[in-house]
């Protein structure tokens, strides 16, 4: 069956006059709201959370859990919890903005290789529902805030499990040179503290990521036998598979779709139950660029060209590496369309560059487009994932507004940054 995350465009997109989603104009988004812009999809979010749940419905103990990472506004956060999902978080701040979006703060995870006191500390106050703990230090650390607190923190052990896929090596997290996670030598140690040391905390399952942006799909079944085997081995009733699945950002991309996934799932972890003879564990489910990637595009206005005598056609818009760092940092390829002119023929090939004061701040190399005017709106594809997330103020050029569209009504739900926003932290030396 094919899922959401197979797709390239938002499930509202379509071609009149110029490009709609939502059932909003994209170039009156643009005249109203000015560029570059971010803009989501509200009917494709939620039509992707539906396809995790609709795919995973038959194993009767899964918890939803959005990575946080991907993309982290009140809205958003709004929009996905009122799908039934909880949220893996990585810092005080994506803590704080899922808390002020009204989460259950039972159903939120906090994960990371090094968190702070304060951020600890936050997390348990706000009564986090799960802290995954990464190494020997943050257990100490943890046992002593829960303890200073007079709670009891409710943890996960994250492994590293030894697994390598096929992606980017910045976005491989499972193998085991990696920076996250205790070794599979060092569990019964970590264990053994627990149970002797860390009277405070309490142990309730294991944690393993593989990477992102993951195309491969016997490697989710690998990963299982390893999570069931050590908590059958533990006696503990809880794992977390993490996330990763890709999706498609090129007409060359495959991506395996999320009912494929979970019989995958599924299959094995059933077959794992009986095999080392344990209750179904609950099982927890990361996924992040698979439910936002796919809802978000950014609309950019085309300013100046340059032709290379005998060479490439640069075409540079009013965005670029601070709104979207992922083709500089991860050779990543996106997809562009014009938006003023939809229905235009693709007549030469281009290289659209962005405004930035370095030579690898390039969106989209070679690609196919009608030919090209200062003015005309550039419209890219499956931008919804780590683009606002990865976003900076380089060259102190204020970050995009996002705007959330739905039933041709479109809302600003990340303002704009100002020129004073930009310098309302920096301090005179009068």
């Amino acid at each position: 069956m094919k899922s959401t995350n197979q797709y390239l465009k938002p499930l509202t997109l379509k071609i009149n006059k110029n490009l709609e989603i939502g059932g909003c104009d994209t170039v009156e988004l643009v005249e109203k709201y000015g560029s570059p812009l971010y803009v989501m999809d509200e009917h494709t979010i939620r039509n992707i959370c539906r396809d995790y749940k609709n795919a995973f419905n038959s194993y009767p103990k899964v918890n939803m859990m959005f990575a946080s990472k991907a993309l982290c506004t009140i809205a958003t956060s709004q929009i996905i919890a009122s799908e039934g999902f909880g949220f893996d978080v990585v810092s005080a701040g994506e803590i704080y903005t899922v808390y002020k979006a009204g989460v259950d703060m039972s159903k939120v995870l906090f994960n990371g290789n090094n968190k702070s006191y304060d951020e600890l500390s936050l997390a348990i106050e706000l009564g986090v529902g799960r802290i995954s703990v990464d190494n020997f230090f943050e257990l100490a650390l943890l046992n002593e805030i829960a303890k200073s607190q007079n709670k009891v923190a409710d943890i996960l052990l994250r492994i590293t499990p030894g697994i390598e896929c096929h992606t980017h090596e910045y976005i491989q997290t499972g193998h085991l040179d990696s920076k996250f996670g205790f070794d599979l030598t060092q569990i019964d140690e970590a264990v053994e503290l627990i149970n002797n040391d860390y009277t405070s905390l309490q142990l309730h399952g294991l944690h393993a990521h593989i990477g992102s942006q993951i195309f491969e799909t016997s490697i989710y079944g690998d990963e299982i036998e390893i999570l069931v085997k050590e908590i059958g081995r533990l006696g503990l009733n809880e794992i977390n598979i993490g996330g990763g699945i890709g999706v498609k950002y090129t007409e060359n991309d495959c991506p395996p779709s999320v009912y494929d996934v979970a019989e995958i799932v599924k299959k094995r972890l059933n077959e794992c139950i009986e095999k080392y003879n344990i209750q179904p564990p609950a099982l927890f489910i990361e996924p992040g660029r698979s439910i936002i990637s796919t809802a978000g595009i950014t609309l950019y206005t085309v300013g100046s060209s340059k032709q290379v005598p005998n060479g490439r056609k640069y075409v540079a818009v009013d965005g670029g590496m601070s709104d979207n760092v992922r083709p500089s940092m991860y050779q990543a390829e996106y997809t562009a369309q014009v938006a003023n002119k939809p229905n235009a023929e693709n007549t030469e090939k281009v290289t659209v560059a962005g405004r930035f004061c370095e030579s690898g701040d390039i969106l989209i190399k070679d690609v196919e487009l009608p030919e090209l005017e200062e003015g005309d709106i550039l419209c890219v594809y499956n931008t919804g994932a780590y683009n606002y997330s990865m976003a900076s103020n380089y060259n102190r050029v204020p970050k995009p507004a996002m705007v959330l569209v739905n039933n041709s009504q479109s809302d600003i739900i990340v303002k704009r940054e100002t020129l004073d926003d930009l310098i309302s932290h920096d301090v005179r030396i009068d």
